[in-house]
């Protein structure tokens, strides 16, 4: 397996902060992925900001806050040295654990920002984005509202998560965007049918999440339904589970013969890919992998240093096409629902 080193950085969108090219996604560290460390968890915040990793991403659903709580005692430590992302949009409720709701109202959205100021212990957040986009609310007036979030200066640049290409542009008129974040890997590529093209024509940065296919592109598991624990959301994922897992699995192997040719593993060559998009597709691409343990930390920012040659970037054209099982079992919330 190749060895970390110290990545470089790259600045996040055409006027938005120099981040490292690999970030750190923080959401396994409170919910989702089971049963967590949280004295693992730190250190792995600890190894990330060694290697180079200075972009943290979390959001106010993680945990129904606890996440961004969490990183807190971090973010005091270091918030000199670290870029730090938050979202809203996502309203949840303790009193009913299952009740989500998507909220993009101005009222909501200023309620929701000092919320979590207050929860990571900062000033300003540094980047702040519409963590799902509600149909019902027209744009302009989300939009509008963050950017009265940066003129109140509790805010540095804007973001949003899956939008399309066209809700994309609508937005950047009504106030510059710095990074678009949705889910971008071997196995999921609809961003590139118009978001990612409209990212790179407005010089706004793309931060894919889940770059790893939550895992299974490392090899991990195989079947999320008889390998995971119970409060594991991948469990519920159609793609990771049943005879959808075991044909996506089979999918694995090409990735598993480049991986032998750079001495790397499945998830640095998984991660390769994304990182090579950036010249494929001419625009920052900053990744960020979760994890809760600082040896994945370790191998997944060596991932930055592999360079994949077009003939390997060939051979990994055809994944997407053939995997099967949706993302998510219910996909109306994503930007593919509105394509």
């Amino acid at each position: 397996m190749m060895s970390a080193a110290r990545i470089g950085t790259v600045r996040l969108g055409a006027e938005g902060p120099q981040v490292g090219v690999q970030g750190l996604g923080c959401m396994g560290m409170s919910e989702f992925y089971g049963d967590t460390d949280e004295a693992a968890a730190r250190q792995t915040l600890e190894t990330a900001l060694d290697a180079g990793v200075t972009f943290y991403d979390t959001a106010d659903m993680y945990g129904q806050g606890a996440n961004e709580e969490f990183l807190a005692p971090f973010v005091k430590a270091h918030r000199d040295e670290i870029t730090l992302a938050t979202k809203f949009a996502n309203e949840r409720r303790a009193d009913d654990p299952a009740y989500r709701a998507i909220r993009n109202d101005p009222p909501y959205i200023r309620q929701a920002v000092d919320a979590s100021l207050s929860r990571l212990g900062v000033d300003v957040i540094d980047l702040y984005y519409m963590h799902r986009r509600d149909p019902r609310v027209p744009l302009a007036e989300s939009v509008g509202a963050m950017g009265e979030l940066v003129a109140a200066g509790k805010v540095r640049f804007l973001g949003l998560s899956e939008v399309t290409g066209a809700e994309l542009r609508e937005a950047h008129a009504v106030h510059p965007i710095t990074a678009l974040q949705s889910e971008w890997s071997l196995f999921s590529r609809d961003v590139e049918r118009s978001a990612v093209g409209a990212a790179a024509d407005l010089g706004v940065a793309f931060v894919p999440y889940s770059p790893l296919g939550r895992g299974f592109l490392t090899g991990a598991f195989l079947d999320a339904a008889s390998e995971l624990s119970d409060g594991d959301m991948r469990r519920r994922q159609p793609r990771f589970t049943g005879d959808n897992a075991r044909h996506n699995a089979d999918l694995l192997e090409p990735v598993r013969r480049i991986a032998e040719a750079h001495d790397a593993t499945l998830g640095q060559i998984a991660l390769a890919w994304v990182h090579a998009q950036a010249r494929v597709h001419g625009l920052p691409v900053v990744p960020i992998p979760g994890t809760r343990r600082a040896s994945r930390v370790r191998e997944n920012v060596a991932a930055a240093a592999i360079t994949l040659d077009a003939v390997e970037l060939a051979q990994l054209e055809p994944i997407a096409a053939q995997v099967v099982g949706d993302r998510y079992p219910d996909m109306s919330t994503t930007a593919a629902a509105r394509e």
